[in-house]
């Protein structure tokens, strides 16, 4: 994104800066809040008048495979981060199943994630950009509406992606693309497989995103504090196989660049289990790791990074020798 420098330490932040990301107000989204609630009718009402364990089965399935693929893998650590290089048509591919979870196109999910990012790491933020108010009204605020800035700072986003036609086209159209999958599970299964395969897949990939999301702001264990942060992240250790390893948040907030979101002993992380699979096959290199990142000097380790010291500095060295 380019506005501000990888480490905050010993900079001086513009009180302009802190303004353009705390004074606005948050509106409802019409477009946001009823595709969603079309999608949960769907779910709901239609999945339960047609309900079929097979059609449960492919819920179960794609929406692990889709979250996999598209969000943690494709969207979040490639397309956001770029913590590792693949072969571009296997980078289409990773996207487009980012595209099927249903948050939105790939532009606008990376804006939105710059904006966060950038807010995140001031001294102080609109509640929105936090998930500080609480559970009901983020809830309302993150999956209805949408914050619209004063005088917003600037989000670039590099033209490699931004003037990518593949990208142009599914940030146009990311809602179409769930109609040719419909097509085809309804000629396979009937309504049942529209209503699991697509509306209960994109309402739990919604839902869910938001809700670990809340829980990673506001609570569970912390390895690091970034000082100087109005916000930091936690990591919620009962969903790492939900998330694919985007729960260990507090990691990711320390190491942003790393593909690797499950630091320590025990912390699952299907995501880098997948990476190390595509290494194998010769189909992912570059892969980024902590220790590939430049130095934070506001980055410290908290009493509990303390106590584990020793068993994350043996995942290391079995990380830089898998």
């Amino acid at each position: 994104m380019g506005m501000l420098p990888e480490s905050l330490d010993d900079h001086r932040v513009r009180a302009a800066d802190v303004r353009s990301v705390v004074d606005g107000a948050v509106h409802w989204e019409p477009v946001r809040s009823l595709w969603l609630i079309a999608m949960a009718l769907g779910a709901t009402a239609g999945g339960a008048l047609t309900f079929r364990w097979s059609a449960f089965a492919l819920f179960v399935a794609s929406t692990a495979a889709m979250l996999l693929l598209g969000h943690s893998l494709g969207m979040h650590r490639k397309l956001i981060h770029d913590s590792f290089q693949c072969p571009k048509w296997l980078e289409y591919f990773l996207v487009y199943c980012g595209v099927l979870v249903g948050l939105a196109g790939p532009l606008a999910l990376l804006r939105t994630h710059d904006l966060r990012d950038y807010a995140q790491r001031l001294p102080h933020c609109h509640d929105f950009l936090a998930h500080r108010r609480s559970f009901l009204r983020d809830g309302w605020w993150q999956l209805h509406c949408e914050l619209r800035l004063t005088r917003p700072p600037r989000i670039d986003i590099e033209s490699r992606i931004a003037d990518d036609p593949v990208y142009r086209f599914l940030q146009r159209t990311w809602m179409l693309q769930q109609l040719p999958w419909a097509l085809l599970l309804w000629w396979w299964g009937g309504w049942a497989f529209v209503f699991w395969g697509v509306c209960a897949r994109v309402t739990a990939g919604i839902c869910g995103h938001w809700l670990i999301g809340w829980f990673a702001h506001n609570h569970g264990p912390m390895h690091h504090e970034v000082r100087g942060a109005c916000v930091q992240g936690h990591n919620v250790r009962f969903a790492s196989l939900l998330t694919m390893g985007e729960c260990w948040h507090n990691n990711h907030h320390a190491f942003p660049g790393s593909a690797r979101l499950g630091l320590h002993a025990g912390e699952w992380d299907p995501g880098w289990w997948t990476l190390l699979a595509l290494r194998r096959l010769g189909l992912a290199w570059g892969i980024r790791l902590p220790s590939d990142l430049p130095h934070r000097p506001e980055l410290v380790g908290t009493a509990l990074a303390r106590s584990r010291a020793p068993a994350e500095a043996a995942l290391a060295y079995r990380s830089l020798h898998e």
